[in-house]
């Protein structure tokens, strides 16, 4: 036998309970804001206008700020421009279509710290035009990739992913190694970048066809390229005589979140 309970109203004494076969022909009086916003969706122009005018307030919000801001970007220590060929691997990286499968973007949680290193900072791409944050991972993010894996492990996973990788289904890009490569357009990419902000200098633009070709010499004079790009990385990358475009290509991802030294860095709380 089922207990009756006082304090629970019965269906024919509860007022919000419609009687047997009857139909409510109004909707409860806490729906009528949503009635009410059933004309602003039948009426296109009024939907435009003030869709218009919400975007128009979130944007002031969000970029007003801003402007009474002297740097929207913390500086960093270390942080500096790509050397010549580590700017010429980054084009290559980017016309190989790499950020479709790679970000390089650690996120301040956990799982991504503990599995890539320290979460990315703001300062560490402010010289990417355009960045590479990326938005899918088929593969591991590579913001931290640099040192990570010998030139040799980029060597043979350039020319065959699964033989380093079983599971990849990365295509083969041992071509990398058969095409030679000339600073012949460095100097002027370096200079476009410096139109939109990056720091080269006169002299680094005048040196890039130099440093270019010296970075992968051990036995060179490099110390002017060290001067102008501190913590580069001068060697035969991918062991060949010539210099290649998997030369250029691995020296940017051996640097790729070098130029930070984490074990000094503290961040600015007050911003």
């Amino acid at each position: 036998m089922t207990k009756h309970n006082d304090s629970v109203p019965s269906p024919e004494d509860d007022p919000k309970v419609n009687p047997p076969g009857e139909v409510p022909n109004e909707l409860p009086p806490e729906t009528a804001l949503i009635d009410k916003h059933g004309i602003i969706e039948r009426n296109a122009t009024l939907l435009l206008v003030l869709s218009f005018l919400v975007v128009t307030i979130g944007g002031i919000v969000e970029i007003a700020p801003l402007f009474w801001l002297e740097n929207t970007i913390e500086e960093v220590e270390g942080v500096r421009p790509y050397s010549p060929l580590e700017l010429a691997g980054r084009d290559i990286y980017i016309r190989e279509g790499c950020y479709v499968c790679h970000s390089q973007m650690i996120r301040p949680m956990r799982d991504e710290v503990e599995r890539y290193g320290h979460y990315s900072l703001a300062a560490e791409s402010m010289y990417d035009h355009p960045h590479q944050w990326g938005s899918k991972r088929t593969g591991p993010d590579l913001a931290r990739v640099g040192g990570r894996y010998s030139d040799e492990w980029h060597v043979d996973h350039f020319t065959d992913p699964q033989s380093v990788v079983p599971e990849s289904v990365m295509p083969k890009y041992d071509y990398l190694a058969r095409t030679p490569i000339e600073p012949t357009l460095i100097a002027e990419t370096m200079a476009t970048h410096a139109f939109v902000g990056v720091p080269y200098t006169d002299e680094m633009i005048e040196a890039a066809r130099a440093d270019f070709r010296v970075q992968v010499d051990p036995f060179g004079d490099f110390d002017g390229l060290l001067e102008r790009y501190p913590g580069a990385q001068v060697r035969n990358f991918d062991g060949q005589p010539e210099l290649t475009e998997m030369d250029a290509l691995i020296a940017y991802l051996q640097m790729l979140g070098t130029t930070v030294d984490f074990s000094t860095f503290v961040a600015d709380a007050s911003r």
